[in-house]
């Protein structure tokens, strides 16, 4: 992991095209700003699992069990 210290205003690049903006600092909160191409999907770690999730739930149909 690589860990960096930014300021409001500046930019962390990952690839040739994302871009990560430090929009504002309050306090504990930092608001990011992502740029990204459009075939890039940008979400939150939770919603990204809770979307895997459903996935697996979709391909894996729960077990009925024999009655």
């Amino acid at each position: 992991m690589l860990v960096l210290s930014r300021a409001v205003g500046e930019v962390i690049s990952i690839g040739d095209d994302i871009a990560v903006h430090i929009l504002e600092l309050n306090g504990t909160q930092v608001k990011l700003g992502v740029e990204a191409p459009a075939g890039v999907h940008v979400h939150r770690a939770e919603v990204h699992q809770k979307m895997l999730d459903r996935q697996g739930s979709a391909t894996h149909p729960a077990q009925v069990p024999n009655l």
